[in-house]
């Protein structure tokens, strides 16, 4: 994510002034920025790991397994289960990357909205207690079928929800998934864009800056 904070926490109404240093670079196991919202309605940012633990877990590697939840199944799968009833977030994000595979090579896209807002990805998260150490806060994306801009570069997209729909999605309270599930649902494809980045994204810890993001010839 690279947006100004203060831009960002006027955006999502969060409560205080979160602080976070932008990066263009993301990958699982890393720590991410969430968004979750109180008894009271007020939200707030945290620092999660990407990759879900549920409490469950005997040790934490679970997570590098569950950086996303398929939307299909999200409700009844029980390492999600629990927390698609009452832990939910939101997820933002500037853009995402996804590959296509073009002629045997893997090509990285970025996608975006067109209005050059944030995304808020519908997320999940949970607190996973260790015998020994500290509480492990962690979260993961849910996904679900590619729209129609998305088809020709891969079968699935994370769920970006409007700003609409965040209350009912952060609401402590909602714990009923015939109000949920609809949610999950592709964006409007006309909303968005999409073009390819150089390869570099790959090189994850060694190269996190706004160039990765500028659009490059598409190979024919």
């Amino acid at each position: 994510m690279n947006e100004n904070p203060l831009k960002f926490a006027e955006y999502f109404y969060l409560s205080g002034n979160p602080e976070f240093s932008p990066s263009w670079n993301i990958a699982p196991s890393t720590r991410i920025c969430t968004i979750t919202s109180d008894k009271e309605g007020r939200r707030h940012l945290h620092k999660m790991k990407w990759g879900l633990i549920p409490s469950w877990a005997k040790d934490a590697t679970i997570g590098n397994k569950l950086a996303n939840a398929r939307g299909e199944t999200v409700a009844e799968k029980p390492s999600f289960r629990s927390a698609f009833k009452s832990r939910r977030c939101l997820i933002p994000a500037s853009g995402f990357y996804e590959w296509k595979n073009e002629k045997g090579v893997k090509q990285p896209w970025y996608i975006r909205l067109k209005s050059g807002v944030p995304m808020a990805f519908a997320g999940l998260w949970e607190a996973w207690h260790p015998e020994e150490g500290e509480t492990i806060e962690s979260c993961c994306i849910i996904t679900t079928d590619a729209n129609k801009l998305m088809e020709p570069i891969h079968d699935r997209m994370p769920v970006i929800l409007d700003p609409d729909q965040w209350a009912t999605w952060l609401s402590p309270q909602e714990h009923l998934a015939d109000k949920l599930l609809p949610l999950i649902r592709p964006h409007d494809p006309e909303s968005m864009q999409a073009w390819p980045v150089t390869r570099e994204v790959n090189r994850v810890g060694l190269r996190d800056d706004a160039g990765l993001v500028k659009p490059i010839p598409v190979q024919t």
